[in-house]
């Protein structure tokens, strides 16, 4: 698209970018969008971490989707988390039962994010994941990267991503585990340790 420049007659010019955020937060975030995981369910773990910008300061407008398959590594095929009342058009949320894999939060005012999920299984010759979508002020378009568990490390070893990145690299892809069933994955968009991110063709 462009627009017409006012100063020449007929002169076009590109149309100014703009970044993905932070105008989001007021739709798209949703109650119980952390609560991926069914409740009680025994493969809960707690996904959290900060986003930082470059400067190494917490976004508190960041927002994230994850994705992430079952225990068993297969990729869920049931109604999404966004259920609506066909009768009043208002918003179910979960039903608490089914797991869809699919989450959407936002930081805090801190930076802070969190999500409860189910332990994701091994797809292929990968080491289990869950995948990542970064939005944020700043940003022309989103982000992707993965956050792996460090429970397996003959798996990470063997993971065909990881097993191509330096030492230092592969790290900002492994989750650190705080406790059990809590792990802690910060994104740092740039600069010092900045998180690898995917690009997909």
């Amino acid at each position: 698209m462009t627009t017409t420049d006012p100063g020449g007659p007929g002169a076009a010019l590109p149309t100014p970018s703009h970044t993905v955020g932070p105008f989001y937060g007021y739709a798209l975030p949703f109650p119980g969008g952390g609560d991926i995981a069914p409740l009680g369910h025994p493969d809960t773990l707690t996904l959290r971490g900060y986003v930082y910008d470059g400067a190494g300061d917490p976004l508190p407008d960041a927002f994230l989707e994850l994705w992430g398959p079952d225990p068993a590594g297969n990729v869920p095929d049931v109604d999404g988390s966004l259920r609506r009342d066909q009768a009043t058009g208002g918003h179910l949320g979960r039903n608490g039962v089914e797991f869809t894999g699919w989450g959407r939060v936002q930081t805090d005012a801190d930076g802070h994010w969190y999500a409860r999920t189910l332990r994701p299984g091994a797809r292929g010759r990968s080491a289990p994941y869950v995948s990542v979508c970064v939005f944020a002020r700043g940003l022309l378009t989103h982000l992707f990267t993965r956050i792996y568990l460090p429970d397996d490390e003959a798996a990470l070893a063997a993971d065909p991503l990881l097993s191509r990145l330096p030492d230092a690299r592969r790290d900002t892809l492994v989750a650190a585990r705080e406790r059990n069933g809590v792990y802690r994955f910060d994104i740092r968009l740039q600069g010092e340790g900045e998180t690898v991110f995917l690009e997909f063709a």
